[in-house]
């Protein structure tokens, strides 16, 4: 069995849109994979209220009770490797991570950022889109590199930037498009493990 851990922040809905995927196309019996824990570095993300009723593990790591970044990432490292991932994905973990981790999971670390990469890395995506005149916007699932937002992408979805939008509207309509493409991409990453 494949174990796929999950690293969220906040709400967990691409991680929630993930189980949900895992569940409908009979992850464990097709693909061989499991979500077998999700971690956060905040005890209130929400997220990990729905992994809790999915009979998923889950662990909080604060990361302010860390000295250094280095230090939280060692401690997060130990954490995950306790539930022996085949794939670590990244939905919604607002935290840069260090190239000492990044590199101790590579080509099995994954990340869906909001825009359509290369263009975009970093924060305030949608408002950034809107203010140089894109026409379009969307999201960006890759594979985690050392350099923020760089890694070899895996899939894309496209959304129109409409006159009217706000960076709150376009985030909406780019979220749905993240909740299609992340369990999309994460399915082919297992299939493509054999």
């Amino acid at each position: 069995m494949k174990n796929i851990v999950i690293l969220i922040s906040g709400s967990g809905s691409n991680m929630a849109a993930i189980v949900r995927r895992a569940q409908q196309e009979q992850w464990s019996e097709r693909l061989h994979a499991r979500v077998s824990a999700v971690i956060s570095n905040k005890a209130d993300a929400q997220g990990l209220a729905f992994a809790r009723e999915q009979g998923i593990a889950t662990a909080v790591l604060d990361h302010k009770a860390f000295d250094s970044r280095e230090a939280f990432d060692a401690a997060l490292k130990v954490e995950i490797d306790r539930f022996e991932p085949d794939l670590v994905v990244l939905a919604g973990f607002m935290r840069i991570l260090t190239p000492g981790f990044v590199a101790h999971y590579a080509g099995r670390l994954i990340n869906i950022h909001p825009s359509l990469l290369p263009a975009f890395t970093g924060l305030n995506t949608h408002q950034r889109a809107i203010d140089a005149g894109c026409r379009f916007a969307g999201a960006t699932v890759h594979q985690v590199t050392a350099e923020l937002d760089h890694g070899a992408i895996l899939a894309q979805a496209v959304v129109p930037v409409l006159p009217d939008d706000t960076a709150d509207t376009l985030a909406a309509r780019v979220l749905t498009q993240e909740h299609r493409i992340y369990p999309q991409a994460v399915a082919a990453w297992l299939r493509s493990q054999g």
